[in-house]
């Protein structure tokens, strides 16, 4: 697809992934797209532009022939994250209470 020695772009990937990809995995996965080329055409998947009328939780690429949900699209670009998954700064610590901290000594 992409010849990154030659600097060759196949637009079809980043202008038409449908006709290209069946599934926003299938993207994660191409070794030949650097991850902005895969995070452009995973944000155009997951456009408003690409969701179905009927059914706006579900998206369908131009060319494609499969609909996915808005949650595949989205896990397939956080997998393209690479930092710690859960929330920012770690797991909340609790904080014993002045007063029982009294009691206990």
């Amino acid at each position: 697809m992409i010849d990154h020695g030659d600097n060759i772009v196949d637009l079809n990937a980043i202008l038409h992934p449908g006709w290209i990809y069946d599934h926003p995995r299938h993207v994660v996965e191409d070794p030949t797209l650097s991850i902005s080329e895969k995070r452009a055409i995973l944000a155009s998947w997951a456009s408003d532009a690409a969701s179905v009328a009927s059914n706006p939780a579900l998206r369908e690429l131009p060319g494609s022939y499969k609909t996915v949900t808005i949650d595949e699209v989205l896990e397939a670009l956080s997998a393209l994250d690479h930092g710690p998954k859960g929330p920012p700064g770690g797991s909340p610590a609790r904080i014993k209470s002045a007063a029982r901290m009294d009691i206990a000594a």
